[in-house]
């Protein structure tokens, strides 16, 4: 909450906004602070929370707080589990791909893929603070199907990092994962991970 109302201020003082640019960490893969410049100024904020990022201009930090997780080839609540599609394609590539695929057609529901290339997972991120609903956080960072097998990371401009905050593993909950029930004994696995 601090981080996004600080950003909120400095993006205001700096408007209209030129840039904002990530410094990296030499060698770590990790960012150290996001910089801000406009209206000849410039401000370094540390990193410090999960944080999602979309485009130039559009800010967007928040923390996951609630998640489904779609394993493996025999579980029938994965589109993984009709083999490997054009659609599926992503969910068989690489860790850390995005999966975006639509729902009701009209909301966008964004997945980042997790195992080995050739094993088909992903998690699909239900809500974000202040957002619940796989459909509300696509509307929320304005996730389009172009965003489908990108790379997750600053160059496709949405991304996923840990800076280290910790919850108590008695705040997370497991439950069923919701809108399943179709899956035979896949419906009854406990994959679904929220903060309470």
């Amino acid at each position: 909450k601090e981080l996004e109302d600080l950003l909120r201020a400095k993006a205001r003082e700096a408007s209209p906004l030129q840039n904002i640019k990530l410094a990296e960490r030499e060698g770590s893969g990790r960012f150290r602070a996001l910089i801000m410049q406009g209206g000849g100024k410039e401000w370094k904020i540390p990193g410090n929370d999960f944080r999602l990022w979309l485009g130039p201009a559009r800010f967007k930090s928040t923390m996951i707080t609630d998640v489904e997780a779609y394993v493996g080839p025999r579980d029938r609540a994965s589109h993984a589990s009709r083999g490997h599609t054009p659609r599926t394609a992503v969910m068989f590539g690489p860790a850390g791909y995005w999966y975006v695929y639509l729902i009701y057609g009209m909301y966008h529901c964004l997945n980042i893929v997790t195992e080995r290339e050739g094993y088909p997972a992903a998690i699909l991120i239900r809500g974000v603070h202040g957002v619940n609903g796989p459909g509300r956080v696509g509307r929320y960072f304005q996730i389009e199907r172009t965003l489908n097998a990108k790379s997750a990371d600053a160059k496709t401009g949405l991304w996923i990092e840990d800076h280290g905050i910790h919850i108590s593993p008695r705040d997370i909950k497991k439950a069923k994962r919701i809108g399943v029930d179709y899956a035979g004994a896949s419906k009854d696995k406990l994959w679904r991970f929220y903060i309470s």
